[in-house]
């Protein structure tokens, strides 16, 4: 009989600790985000925030062809991270042209231009945890820090519910987005919605407007739009004119332009990421490391 009660003793004991695994842990706001850390991931199961050691970031002075997005989205970071008030952001556009690596570039040039009181910390969310943004917003107000949150490619399919959550705690919830939090999300589409979907809506629906309408307004949660299209040779030229400078690979112009031209027209494209690939390679061949 005392084996029995010894066999299901430790059997609840298992469970408690399995339960106690499972279970998100009570963090103080030091804990939350802790200062030594100015990168994180959110893992919604676990409901914490791991620090990221290592954070794979471009120089801004890197990013060629986008100008404009470039400055402006550092402006409003900026004006962010200084207290002031700042819009949630949308890059959006065509792939590979350098969305998400302008929002990490950003992030590491603002706070590399603040005192290490006021740094700014990135955290990311994967889209398929967008449904616990309301958790992490709560969890991240009483902090004591700014936090950039960053989605990268943010979009829904059909069917899928989630982005209700989103429009709710970027603005259109009781609470409200914290004043310490600002959200930035990259996405190929501009309304993060699929063309048939929204066609599917007007469609079907009583009211094919109003339909439509609930589907979009979620775009219109975020006050900055950032347009990324697709680069013409000229500004793919430059892209891999810049690496080949910042990194020291030495080649001549015209070699270096005739690769690079051959590259793209056996990727079928242009953009950033394939000029990057072709950096990658370049630099493969030449015993060079991208340090």
């Amino acid at each position: 009989m005392s084996k029995d009660f010894a066999r299901i003793e430790e059997f609840l004991e298992r469970i408690a600790a399995a339960l106690e695994r499972r279970s998100p842990r009570t963090e103080s706001g030091a804990d939350m985000a802790p200062a030594s850390a100015d990168v994180f991931v959110w893992e919604a199961e676990d409901a914490r925030l791991m620090p990221v050691a290592q954070v794979a970031a471009l120089p801004l002075v890197l990013l060629k062809g986008i100008d404009n997005a470039r400055d402006t989205l550092y402006e409003n970071t900026r004006r962010f991270a200084a207290g002031l008030p700042a819009n949630n952001a949308l890059l959006w556009g065509a792939r590979g042209m350098g969305k998400s690596s302008l929002v990490k570039a950003v992030h590491a040039e603002v706070n590399r231009q603040s005192p290490r009181k006021g740094r700014l910390a990135l955290i990311e969310i994967h889209r398929e945890d967008i449904v616990s943004l309301p958790l992490l917003l709560r969890r991240l107000r009483p902090v004591d820090r700014r936090f950039l949150l960053f989605c990268d490619d943010l979009s829904f399919d059909r069917d899928d519910t989630s982005y209700k959550s989103l429009k709710a705690a970027l603005e259109g919830g009781v609470e409200g987005r914290p004043a310490n939090v600002l959200f930035y999300a990259t996405s190929n589409r501009r309304h993060m919605m699929p063309r048939d979907m929204m066609e599917n809506e007007r469609s079907t629906a009583i009211n094919p407007s109003e339909a439509v309408e609930e589907k979009v307004s979620l775009s219109d949660r975020f006050g900055l739009w950032l347009g990324f299209h697709q680069c013409g040779q000229d500004e793919y030229l430059a892209m891999v004119m810049g690496y080949a400078q910042y990194f020291n690979l030495a080649l001549k112009q015209d070699e270096l332009r005739e690769r690079a031209i051959a590259w793209a027209a056996g990727r079928g494209g242009r953009s950033g990421r394939v000029a990057w690939q072709f950096i990658q390679d370049l630099a493969g061949a030449l015993g060079k490391t991208l340090n």
